[in-house]
């Protein structure tokens, strides 16, 4: 056992959506006490960085949550059990329109792991073909190639604010500077 491992005692189903459920569990923690834990389950995601022409492809479209749009790196939640690149390569085609080209994992990551067990799974992929964009019936977005001096201006103005596409742009500055990227 962990040291800091915490036994569940029980789980109860609170609600089950579309995209994610909600669960509480109660645990015995490491001290013999117990406690309650609220917890979203995910299927997981994927997420591109997808460079055209050393340009980043990027999507503006509406988040409710925040009550705002954002720019973002295509992204999209995982079908049961579908291959992540797969799954990647779909996103980027359905969202931007681009495809094929070469795909390379840059890293996975859990978004919040104090409540929820979201990875997203973070791909790279360059020399694309462009095509049409198929995007959800219930999504409107739009798409544009941006540089990375613009992406790090998006990001100090919190229009880019989301922890994957920071990553991202991150992540594509250490390439420029190294040729290296991801494990």
């Amino acid at each position: 056992m962990n040291k800091f491992e915490e036994i569940t005692i029980s789980s109860e189903p609170i609600f089950k959506g579309k995209i994610i459920s909600l669960q509480v569990d109660q645990v015995q923690l490491p001290s013999g006490e117990t406690a309650s834990r609220e917890i979203v389950k995910h299927p997981g995601a994927v997420a591109v960085l997808a460079l055209v022409e050393d340009k980043m492809l990027v999507v503006e479209q509406y988040r409710k949550p925040l009550e705002r749009s954002q720019i973002e790196i295509p992204a999209g939640k995982l079908d049961q059990g579908e291959a992540l690149e797969t799954a990647a390569r779909r996103e980027l085609e359905e969202e931007t329109g681009y495809h094929g080209g070469e795909w390379k994992h840059i890293s996975s990551f859990y978004t919040s792991p104090g409540f929820a067990d979201e990875i997203v799974h973070l791909y790279l992929a360059e020399n694309l073909t462009q095509g049409q964009a198929r995007p959800d019936e219930d999504e409107f977005l739009t798409c544009e190639l941006i540089t990375l001096e613009q992406a790090q201006q998006l990001i100090r103005e919190q229009r880019i604010s989301d922890a994957k596409t920071i990553m991202a742009v991150y992540a594509w500055q250490l390439y420029r500077l190294t040729g290296q990227i991801g494990g």
